[in-house]
């Protein structure tokens, strides 16, 4: 009726009715996400955390994704596309998956882009990081699965080429800051050059631990055959263990850069921590958290990082660089399903411990002193 009299103009100027049908055009469009707004967010308990996922069209190959998709199962989909793939939910257990795509950057994006989804109360939930990564040799073997207690960024530095790098330097890598490498004291972790420490909750970390450390990982002939190239925990059957990542977004081979790494982590926390595993995504996806832990809506002492060994940081002996990253190039990463395996079977009871027992989980955090 009012739109009829206003098309009419039989009583109001046409300024004053093009003003009102505006302001009702307005109105109708805010409508529908203020109903939205009115529907309670899902609360989640657990989100787990997932890099990469083999797809072909509708078919889920492989990746890491994939064992809490059918395993859990997490059989609802949730449409996201301002991410990387749809989202995974378990509504029984409150449980919620992201594939973040892989490197820091996207990861980043992601978990923003999910922190800040108005269909989530992520307030109090959980955050498992369940990925795969290069193993060092000197730490554990293929296979094996760490708990980090540190994240430790790995491109965030001041660096010579090789060939610029004076004689006694023994990497091109230098601390921000500083102006030779692992230059002591060591830089703070968290200035204005960026975050390159993130230090996780090591009472959580060791209640994870304490609970997966006695598992029996599963092991084959293909994987003994691989590490028998090399020594000491290397060479041992895949086990769980406490261990740093070091993040970059560049895949990296060899000697060098291994001694580097077992370097560089320890001179970032204190001489504490220990490499274990090379990744690419972790310190995007803390970064993200850091920023919505100021706003409240994730909790970072509420954060594990569990990786899998899918293949070696450092070639076997008689095996230079190079002739390793053409080998793993062209023929794939030669643990890699045994470490999408190990990573469920490690990361889910952790994550079924703190979501059905949600009554206390979500008040207390486990580990507490």
């Amino acid at each position: 009726m009012l739109t009829k009299t206003f098309d009419a103009g039989r009583w109001l100027t046409a300024p004053i009715a093009g003003l009102i049908t505006g302001v009702l055009s307005l109105l109708a469009l805010t409508a529908a996400p203020a109903q939205a707004a009115a529907k309670p967010p899902i609360e989640v308990r657990v989100v787990i955390v997932t890099t990469w996922e083999v797809e072909r069209g509708d078919t889920d190959i492989m990746g890491e994704l994939h064992d809490w998709r059918v395993k859990w199962p997490m059989a609802t989909k949730i449409p996201f596309p301002i991410g990387a793939r749809a989202l995974q939910y378990d509504p029984k257990t409150h449980v919620l998956a992201i594939l973040t795509g892989e490197a820091t950057a996207r990861a980043s994006a992601s978990i923003m882009a999910l922190g800040l989804d108005p269909r989530f109360d992520l307030s109090h939930a959980y955050w498992i990081v369940a990925g795969t990564a290069g193993v060092d040799p000197k730490v554990a073997s293929a296979g094996s699965a760490a708990w980090s207690r540190w994240v430790v960024d790995g491109d965030l530095a001041q660096e010579l080429d090789a060939r610029d790098i004076p004689a006694d330097w023994s990497t091109g890598i230098v601390p921000y800051g500083r102006t030779k490498p692992f230059q002591q004291p060591a830089p703070k972790g968290d200035t204005d050059d960026g975050h390159v420490v993130y230090t996780l909750n090591r009472g959580l970390v060791d209640w994870a631990y304490g609970r997966t450390k006695d598992l029996k990982l599963p092991d084959n002939p293909s994987m003994a055959k691989l590490r028998s190239a090399y020594a000491g925990p290397g060479a041992a059957p895949p086990f769980v263990l406490e261990g740093e990542g070091l993040m970059s977004a560049r895949f990296w081979y060899g000697d060098h850069l291994t001694a580097w790494a077992e370097q560089w982590v320890p001179y970032y926390t204190g001489g504490q921590g220990v490499f274990a595993m090379s990744a690419e995504e972790d310190t995007g996806i803390l970064q993200a958290l850091t920023f919505l832990s100021n706003d409240h809506r994730a909790r970072l002492d509420r954060v594990l990082v569990l990786r899998a060994g899918s293949d070696y940081a450092v070639a076997p002996p008689g095996v230079s660089g190079a002739d390793f990253l053409a080998k793993e190039a062209g023929g794939g990463l030669p643990a890699n399903r045994e470490a999408l395996e190990n990573l469920y079977l490690v990361a889910s009871p952790v994550a079924r411990a703190l979501a059905e027992d949600w009554k206390h989980t979500k008040a207390v955090t486990p580990g507490g002193k």
